[in-house]
């Protein structure tokens, strides 16, 4: 297994558990948030989106889907395209109301683009550093397992609020 099929088959396996968070559900449980003041699957879906096509656009220098594609004008959300979710309040999340067609339509777009993206990435890329903020300076492949492990605890806070709404 090569640098590309490994970041293929975590990539995917989030896209199965994203489809499994949301199949079947309707808008109003897809916006209930535990305890009226919890994160709602919607905003959590939205938000690992949101971070994995910020952080993947910004690592490989090409124009986030959530612009690039009309997202941002297509789920209708009143935050500013470059918003991630990152510091939102609660009236911002309760702001996110989505039905499960826009939420996985943004998430499959997102992960179609992020195939493309590392269907050629080599393992000498893996050390490219990508964010200089930080010390130390993050490399790409850093960049790609962050990713890839925020996604997966939103996306199972996302199946654990599935479990208490159903």
């Amino acid at each position: 297994m090569n640098t590309s099929e490994l970041l293929t088959d975590a990539f995917g396996r989030v896209l199965e558990e994203v489809q499994g968070a949301v199949d079947g559900l309707g808008d109003e449980a897809l916006s209930t948030r535990p305890d009226g003041v919890g994160n709602s699957i919607a905003w959590l879906i939205w938000h690992l989106t949101r971070i994995q096509d910020d952080h993947l656009a910004d690592a490989g220098g090409y124009e986030q889907v959530y612009v690039a594609d009309g997202w941002h004008e297509r789920l209708g959300l009143p935050f500013d395209p470059a918003d991630t979710g990152y510091g939102h309040s609660s009236a911002d999340v309760a702001a996110v109301r989505l039905s499960a067609e826009q939420v996985t339509g943004y998430y499959e777009a997102v992960h179609a683009r992020t195939l493309e993206y590392i269907k050629e990435l080599t393992d000498a890329e893996l050390d490219r550093i990508v964010d200089r903020r930080w010390n130390p300076p993050v490399s790409l492949g850093v960049r790609l397992i962050s990713v890839i492990s925020d996604d997966l605890q939103h996306v199972g806070q996302a199946a654990y609020v599935r479990g208490l709404i159903s």
